[in-house]
Order: C-alpha cells, then structure tokens, then sequence
C-alpha cells in the first residue's frame, strides 16, 4: 500500500467531519464511520469497540465483519488483541494477527479470513473510551502513517463521543455523563452526604476537532503558546518565590518553550487537527508516556506536561477555571487532587470532597476532618465520570461514591443519613453527663481540632476539652513562614473559644506527608521514619522558639499544655522541654505575662519511648499516645499504603498487650496518659481502650456522642475480662469476641 499523505490525512478527517455532521441515529452515525474508514485506509474490515463498563469491550460498529455480532460480541479489558489495546493504551500492530501472542479468535464474527490487524485507542485525556480496529485479508505490516491516521480518527471519535454524536435507542452508545456509575476509593474521613457536584477545574470541551484552514489553527496554536510562555515567565519574575518553587517553574518554562512541543502540534494541524485537538493529542501521548516511567521525577516532569497542556487548552477555549456557573445547592467537590489552602476557600460551604488521588494523610484529608465533612480518597475516575450540577452520593465510611444514582439507591442512603442523623439527637441528649460505665469508672473524653472553626464543637460535641490542638495548619496552608504575633492572636482567639477547658497544644509536626510550600524537604528513601516533628524543631530552634513564644503570650497568664510529637527517647524531650523552660524565663524577664500554670507533655507515637527510662514517665507532665503512628510502626505496615494499612487491626491482641504495659507504666508513675487518633473515635475500638485502662481518649467532634453511648452501657471490668477471655483461648483479635458480648448485651 502507499503510504497516505498529509492531505489524505486531512481528507479523512473532513469526509468524518462531514458524516458526523450529517443528521441520523447514533447506530447509523457509527456504521457510516466504519465503512468511511475502510474505503479511506484501503482496508475490508473496519470495526469499533467501545466500553459498557470499566471491564468489558462491546463490538458496537463493523464494515466487513458479521453484523449480526454487533452489540453481541464482547470480551473483557485485557483479552484478545482488542482487550490488549484497551488495557495498555498503545497500537497493536500485526501483520499476521492469529500467530500474536493473546490473539483470540471471535467465531460469530467471521474475522478468520483476515490476517492483519491495526488496533488504537479510543481515548480522551486519561479516560479510554473503546478500540478502533481496521483489518485486511492480505498480511500487511501497517505503516506509521496508517498508525497516525487511525489515531488521529480515534481521538475525533473520542471528541465526539464527549458530545454525545453517537447517543440513541437504536442500539448506539448511552449517553456518556448520564448513566449512574459507583466509584470505589477509600475513606479520607467518615461520614455521609448527599449533594451535587461541584468540580474544582471544569472539563474543557472540545466542538471542533477537525481543522477547517491549517494556517489559521497555526497562528491560533502559536499565538495561544506566546501567551502561555508570557504567563511562566511572569510567574517566574515573582519576587516571593523560594528555590523550590522556582524550579518547579523553571521545569514549566522549559516545557512551555520547547520546540519539539510546538512542532509536533504543528504537525498534527497540518495532518487535520484542529489547534485544540492537537494540544490534546500530545497531551494524551504525554499521559501515556507517563504511565510507562518507573522514574518518580520523570514521572513529575510529564506532569508538568499534562498542566501546561490543560492552560494551553483552556486559552484556546476561552473555557477557564471561572466558567460563571453558580456553585450547586449541598456542593459536594470533586477534583483530581486539592491543596489545603485551596480546600478551606470553601469551607463548611461543602457537604464532602471526593478526589481522584490523595492519601489518608494528605493535606486534603486534615483539612477535611478540621471541617468534618466526608472525604473519599482514590476515586479514580470522578473527574472524568462528573460533571458539574450532578447528582451525587458520598460514603466517607466506605470510601464508596455513587454518581447519578438510581433512585432505589439514593433512597437506601437517605435512610442511612436519616438513622445517622436520628443518632446524633439521641447523641446530644448525652451532651451534658459524663462517660460514666456502669461499673462506675470514668472516661474523659476530648475532641481533636486543627482550626477556629473547629471549636464551636466543643460545647456542641459534649467534649471537656481538647486533646490535641494541630497547630501545623496554619503553616501548611500559607505560602510564607507565619510570624509570631500573627500566631499569638489565633492561640489566644482558640484559648478564649475554649472557655477555660483545657487545649493541648501540639507543637509543630511537619515532614512525611506534611511538607511546608516554603520549606523544601529533604530527599529521604522513608520520609515516615525521617526528619520530621520535634527533629526539625530541635534541628530549626528558631521555628520552635518563635512557636513557644507565641503560645506563651497567648495564654496571658492563663494555664497552657504543650506537647511534644514523635518524641522517641528521654533526650529529646529534655531537649524540647528546656526549650520551654528558657521561653518562660525569657518572656519573664522581658516583663511578660507567663502562665499561671505550664502542662509539657509528650506523643508517643514509636514503640522505642514504651521503654524508656523511668526518669521520662517522671519527668512529662503527660502522655498523649498518638494512635495512627503508634499503631504503623508496631506492625511496621505503612498507613499510606492501601495494601497493607487495614491489614492489621488495633484490637489485635498482641498490639493491646502493648497498650497495656504502656498503661501499666503511666500508673506506676502516676503519669496522666490518653489516647489520641481515629481509633479513639470508633466505639468498638474505644470500648477497649478504656477497658485495657485509658481514663482519657480524644477524637474528631462527631465521634464524641457514640462513644460515650457505648460506655455508659457496659461495664469496663466485663469489657476487660472477654478481652483476657479472648488472649486465654489463643485468639489474634478480641474483635469477634467483644462483638458477640455486646451483641449479647443489646449494644
């Protein structure tokens, strides 16, 4: 065969151009393609294979094999050559297709007569949408221009599809956006809501793929890269970047004047593209590209691709970030990815978050459980499954999100928001008496806060006071080191909200999941067991000294609990605390108001401070078990990493054994100890604590009301004694025993 020219290309594209324009049904609109493409690729079987669902490819359109197979023949993602290009997103390429490896012969098709293959993605911007097939009988090796041509034909197919040219009754696509779709990720922070969507950067729409006149698309291509470029640059010239930033910049604006990007968009115009769809099709190779890369910095820099390419998108459209819609009643936000501060623009406005990535100790997910509203995490296609107004469901408690549901299953929710909410009145009837048992002992019970708008949960909640202040988030949230009377003010502001209860404030615990804008982390192999919490503030005293003076002057005379985090042996809490120490005396000698009274308390949060010397239970005023790390590093099981952070359960009965020396300890020493993290907050786990001997917990505000539901119900000495049941029979959790005693308490 000859290879097809530039303006071939361009031919094709119009002639599709014009038979999608051409009014008809969805399967009318697909038959037409196929048999254009065969006539144009000189080829006798042309076949489309879209998805029904994330797991199956459904032939839906074929010039040249059995009609009688479409909407019939369907194979699962992977399988056959077809599932082989839907999995990996590249052209299969065969001349003799039945002696390629995964070849997969489709009887009711009749594809046995033909010997060459030539498959391509049907794929728009990180969301694959079927496989486009062309076939000859004649064992023929495709050429690269065959290749492009029928990608470029599959991208348009992909635009199109967006719009909705192939939807019907007839047999042609359901309309994309519209079907009901669950999406399983996993649980950022608890809860439920019900609410509409609402999309931190809006799909951009392309309605003209093809190109009318090359040279205009090339001024337009070439005048949107000047404007692009313009933009980096003038980022770039902003005085208040540090180091980091610049270089991630720097990397923007080597992409942003690369000639190799422009000339391949370039390129792609003069084979038919329109200047949109030639920006999208280089950033769809970019995605794919970035796919393959084990590299993690090659991997960011693709990244950087990908961003530019969405700016580049949105100055040709016009289409940007503020499209003038009005956000949605009950908002519920769904982005790719989020930073804090962008998170708390909003606000208390939202009902949940769902994102396409995160972690459970991304920024995103703090700021989330400061506000207390659902968060699912790893969603995986929310952005390109949502659009803005849609009807949405978000589970926080099963990391599930359903998009556009049916009613049957909106209604099922709405009985579990219903039977929630209907809980949290019985809740609040607590809200005035203590966590008493019934075998008399009492539980303190504290709530966790990181934000002003936290406290007014602490009257709301039942809490007595709160256990752990995050102060980290007014760092991480600014582009700039805050200074110290800017943090004196909000202390005191917390300090007043809290009406004389006591507020445990942690110091600074930054590094691992949590890295300053302003501060460039170090590279580590493992940033959770690296530089992070009190070894930068005793490696960067300055931070610290400026904190401990702010808390200082904002207490006014008034008592004030500091604590410590990840504090792994004796020396460094005698170093932090002389820290303290030197604070006070200075702030007295300048004549400052020093508090009436100084808590300076420790987190516990390695195993190796279990075992410190008795002089550290002597010397802190308190101990605060910080739960989530004390809990990763016992079973050494990384609480980022989905494959491994619910394999281990806290009522694990070797972790307990744990708890209770530490509990055993504290008691010698008559040492005040609490427990602080998400399990304090789930009542099973709660129950247990308190029985193995935690007189203090503290938990997010919503948690407070069951978990003193739960105790005042059951008797801790009874609690205790399944759990050493459970230990006696040789049981690897006391889970299923303490649940079927409850069960039969009618807890």
């Amino acid at each position: 065969m000859p290879e097809r020219s530039e303006s071939d290309s361009r031919k094709l594209l119009r002639r599709l151009r014009d038979t999608l324009a051409t009014p008809g049904k969805g399967q009318d609109r697909l038959d037409a393609i196929t048999h254009l493409i065969a006539d144009s690729m000189g080829t006798e079987v042309c076949s489309i294979y879209l998805f029904r669902d994330p797991e199956t490819l459904e032939l839906c359109a074929t010039e040249g094999l059995n009609k009688d197979a479409v909407h019939k023949t369907r194979m699962k993602l992977g399988e056959g050559l077809v599932g082989r290009v839907a999995r990996s997103g590249l052209p299969v390429n065969a001349a003799d297709a039945p002696s390629e490896k995964g070849f997969r012969y489709m009887p009711e098709t009749g594809e046995e007569l033909f010997s060459s293959f030539l498959g391509v993605p049907i794929q728009r911007v990180g969301e694959r949408l079927g496989v486009l097939v062309v076939q000859s009988k004649t064992a023929r090796q495709f050429s690269d221009d065959d290749i492009y041509a029928l990608d470029v034909v599959a991208m348009v197919l992909a635009e199109m599809t967006e719009l909705g040219a192939f939807v019907g009754d007839d047999g042609g696509m359901r309309a994309l956006h519209k079907q009901p779709v669950m999406l399983r990720g996993s649980s950022g922070q608890e809860g439920a809501a019900e609410g509409h969507v609402w999309l931190h950067e809006p799909r951009v729409v392309i309605t003209n793929p093809v190109a009318d006149d090359p040279l205009t698309e090339i001024d337009r291509i070439r005048d949107a890269v000047g404007q692009l470029r313009v933009s980096v640059d003038d980022l770039l010239s902003a005085e208040s970047l540090d180091k980091e930033q610049k270089a991630v910049l720097e990397a923007y604006r080597m992409f942003a004047h690369s000639r190799g990007w422009l000339r391949r968009m370039e390129e792609d115009i003069q084979r038919g593209l329109s200047a949109e769809a030639a920006v999208e099709r280089e950033q769809n190779a970019a995605r794919n590209r970035l796919e393959q890369v084990p590299d993690a910095y090659l991997r960011e820099r693709l990244q950087d691709l990908d961003d530019l390419s969405n700016r580049l998108l949105r100055i040709l459209t016009g289409q940007g970030r503020d499209t003038g819609a009005e956000m949605p009643e009950n908002p519920v936000l769904v982005a790719r990815n989020i930073g804090p501060a962008e998170l708390l623009e909003y606000g208390r406005k939202l009902k949940g978050v769902v994102l396409d990535e995160g972690s459970v100790g991304s920024h995103a997910a703090i700021v989330a459980r400061a506000l207390a509203i659902p968060l699912v995490i790893n969603a995986g296609r929310a952005v390109n499954e949502a659009l803005n107004g849609d009807h949405i469901l978000v589970d926080g408690d099963q990391g599930i999100v359903h998009l556009r549901p049916e009613e049957t299953v909106a209604r099922a929710f709405r009985d579990k928001i219903a039977m929630l909410t209907e809980a949290q009145k019985r809740y609040a009837s607590l809200r005035g008496l203590p966590a008493t048992a019934t075998c008399g002992a009492t539980v303190a019970l504290h709530m966790n806060a990181g934000l002003m708008a936290d406290l007014p949960s602490l009257e709301g909640s039942g809490a007595e006071g709160v256990g752990l202040f995050r102060t980290e988030l007014q760092f991480l949230v600014r582009s700039k080191m805050p200074q110290r009377a800017e943090l004196a003010r909000l202390y005191a502001r917390v300090m007043d909200a809290a009406k004389g209860k006591r507020v445990a404030f942690r110091t600074l615990d930054i590094g691992s999941d949590k890295v300053l804008p302003y501060m460039k982390p170090p590279e580590e192999p493992n940033p959770a067991m690296g530089w992070r919490a009190i070894r930068v503030g005793l490696d960067k005293p300055g931070v610290l000294r400026m904190q401990l003076q702010a808390l200082i002057r904002a207490a006014a005379g008034r008592p004030l609990t500091v604590m410590f985090p990840l504090i792994t042996e004796l020396g460094e809490f005698r170093e932090a605390r002389a820290h303290v120490m030197r604070e006070l005396h200075r702030e007295k000698s300048l004549g400052h108001l020093v508090p009436e009274k100084v808590e300076i308390g420790a987190m516990m949060e390695t195993p190796s401070l279990a075992y410190a010397p008795q002089a550290f239970f002597e010397l802190t005023d308190f101990i605060s078990i910080g739960g989530n790390d004390l809990k990763q590093f016992f079973f050494a099981a990384d609480r980022e990493n989905e494959l491994v952070r619910r394999r281990y359960d806290t009522l694990n009965i070797s972790f307990l054994s744990f708890l209770q020396q530490i509990v055993a300890r504290c008691r010698d020493t008559g040492t005040p100890l609490s427990f602080c993290g998400e399990d304090a907050g789930r009542p099973i786990e709660a129950l247990a604590l308190a029985a193995i001997g935690f007189r203090s917990l503290s938990m997010r505000p919503a948690s407070v009301g069951p978990v003193k539901a739960l105790i005042r119900q059951v008797s801790l000495i009874d609690a205790l004694a399944v759990i050493e049941a459970a230990r006696a029979d040789g049981a690897e959790s006391a889970r299923p025993a303490l649940m079927d005693w409850l069960a039969g308490q009618g807890g």
